[in-house]
C-alpha cells in the first residue's frame, strides 16, 4: 500500500487558489443566477408579464463559468467519476501502473483539450459564435474552460508525481469530510 505522506508545498497553494475561485467566484455566479432568475421569473414574468429580454442567454454563460470553476476544484477532492471495477483483481503492481498509465493519458487528452478549447476561443468572434438574443461571445468563455481544464491537467501532473513516488494521492478535504 501506497504511505501516506505530508502535502506537497505546490499542492496546498493549488488547493488554496481552488477553493478561493470556486468558493468566491463561483458561489457570487451563483448569486447572481440566483437573483436573475427569481426577479425575471416571478417579479418581471408572473407580476409584470414582462420579461427580461435576454434573461437566458446571461444565465447560460453563468452555468458555463460556475461548470468551469468546478471542474478542477472537483479534480482535487475526488469528485470525478472513476471506474474501479478490475481493481480488486489486479496485483497492487499491475493496479499502480494501470493507475498511472491512466493519469498519464487523461493529462495528454486535456492539454489536448485546453489546446482546442483555446484556439475555439481565438475563432469565436470570427466565426459568429455567440448567445442567441444578445450575442453575447463565447470567447471568453472557451478561454475560461481552457484555463479550467489546464488546471485539471495540472491536478493531475501533481498526482501523477505522488503516484511515481510510491506515494497515496492526497485529496483536498475539509476537516473531517472531503468538500
Amino acid at each position: 500500500m501506497a504511505e501516506p505522506a505530508a502535502t506537497p508545498r505546490i499542492l496546498r497553494w493549488v488547493d488554496r487558489f481552488l477553493i478561493w475561485t470556486s468558493l468566491s467566484l463561483g458561489g457570487a455566479t451563483l448569486a447572481g443566477m440566483t437573483v436573475l432568475s427569481v426577479w425575471n421569473v416571478l417579479i418581471m414574468r408572473k407580476a409584470f408579464n414582462n420579461p427580461i429580454q435576454g434573461a437566458e442567454d446571461v444565465l447560460i454563460v453563468m452555468l458555463v463559468s460556475i461548470v468551469a470553476l468546478a471542474i478542477p476544484l472537483g479534480a482535487r477532492t475526488g469528485s470525478h467519476i472513476e471506474i474501479e471495477v478490475l481493481e480488486s483483481r489486479m496485483s497492487r503492481a499491475f493496479a499502480k501502473w494501470s493507475y498511472l498509465l491512466t493519469k498519464v493519458l487523461s493529462v495528454a487528452v486535456l492539454l489536448i483539450m485546453t489546446w482546442r478549447l483555446w484556439h475555439a476561443g481565438q475563432g469565436a468572434v470570427r466565426f459568429g459564435e455567440t448567445t442567441q438574443q444578445l450575442m453575447i461571445s463565447y470567447e471568453p468563455f472557451y478561454y475560461l474552460m481552457a484555463v479550467s481544464v489546464f488546471l485539471y491537467a495540472v491536478v493531475l501532473i501533481i498526482e501523477i508525481g505522488q503516484l511515481a513516488q510510491g506515494k497515496a494521492v492526497m485529496r483536498l478535504r475539509t476537516e473531517s469530510q472531503t468538500l
